[in-house]
């Protein structure tokens, strides 16, 4: 549907390697990395406001050389971009303003209603909250049917109350609708959430592409793994089922690996069990003691480090888990993790 083929972007300071990426029709996909990877620039290309070289495909058709109004490609930016002296029943009518079909007047009373807006249309945007103001964004890009919808980083300025509620939206724009959708973000919890394929970018270079599970479960590097949250990687080598930490301390893995002299090994902090005395059970398991140097909240957990003189681990556990071990900051804890939550990269 939307293929960038060999596109790469060339600034001071900054330079985006030779990238080529499809995104299919109806599918809602993610591009993801830190801040200064070049996400936005991609969008920015797609949407004709960012020179560049290679070339972009819509539906096979080369658009390069479109201007922006000609590529029926819509693009949101996070801070939304709304007039200020117009209300939001004319921001969102903006696109329409040289149109006179009735079915294009149908359509936005439809987005209308599905974002829940009928209530706020005689208002101004400066009256509403960050809520508010992205789902009128969202109402007049789409308003126009276009055949992409670009999304920068929608969620990351909202307060939490309002992010669940923009994802919520989304997810139906998507499943109602069937647009296509690019969503840019830093922030790997908005892909789990939303996306079914992913390509994570870093320093303008692309890294991995593929489904949200591969990618989220087997990374393909140390870059990656860091950015989707494995916390615990380590440099390795590997000889048949063992993991030789440079630390002097030996994983245990799942199966007979071939040997390799040098990789990383990881492990998700969800996946290692937390526990306040030695491991008693009979299946395999790799099993560290040390003291607890640190207890930090998280969204949904608390973030435990324990550390010894050879290694140091981090565990997300629920708090209640937490309380009844009776653990504190301090003291000599264990943490547990069987062999297959150990990946090699």
């Amino acid at each position: 549907m939307i293929r960038l083929q060999d596109v790469s972007i060339r600034l001071p300071g900054f330079s985006l390697a030779p990238l080529t990426l499809l995104v299919e029709e109806g599918e809602f996909f993610m591009l993801v990395g830190p801040s200064g990877a070049g996400k936005t620039m991609i969008l920015e290309a797609l949407a004709g406001l960012q020179p560049h070289e290679g070339e972009i495909f819509l539906d096979d058709r080369p658009i390069s050389k479109l201007p922006p109004e000609k590529r029926n490609i819509a693009l949101v930016y996070q801070d939304y971009a709304l007039f200020p002296h117009l209300s939001v029943k004319e921001n969102i009518h903006y696109p329409l303003r040289f149109s006179r079909s009735r079915d294009h007047r149908n359509h936005v009373e439809h987005l209308v209603a599905l974002l829940r807006l009928e209530h706020l249309l005689h208002r101004f945007p400066g009256t509403l909250s960050g809520g508010e103001q992205q789902r009128v964004a969202l109402a007049r890009a789409l308003g126009a049917k276009p055949r992409l919808l670009l999304l920068d980083e929608p969620l990351a300025a909202l307060d939490p109350l309002f992010r669940e509620e923009i994802q919520e939206y989304l997810r139906k724009l998507h499943e109602e609708e069937g647009f296509t959708i690019l969503m840019v973000t830093h922030d790997f919890g908005e892909v789990l959430s939303l996306g079914e394929r992913v390509a994570v970018l870093r320093e303008g270079v692309l890294q991995q592409v593929g489904s949200v599970e591969s990618v989220f479960r087997t990374p393909a590097n140390r870059e990656v793994a860091t950015f989707v949250g494995m916390k615990n990687i380590f440099a390795a080598s590997v000889h048949h089922n063992l993991a030789l930490l440079e630390e002097g301390v030996e994983f245990v893995l799942a199966s007979s690996e071939e040997d390799r002299s040098s990789c990383f090994v990881g492990i998700r902090p969800e996946h290692i069990l937390l526990g306040n005395r030695p491991w008693e059970g009979t299946d395999a398991i790799n099993a560290f003691s040390g003291v607890i140097s640190s207890v930090v909240p998280r969204e949904t957990a608390l973030e435990i480090t324990l550390e010894s003189s050879r290694i140091r681990l981090t565990a997300h556990v629920l708090s209640s888990t937490f309380l009844d071990l009776g653990l504190r900051w301090g003291q000599q804890g264990w943490m547990f993790f069987k062999p297959e939550a150990v990946h090699l990269f």
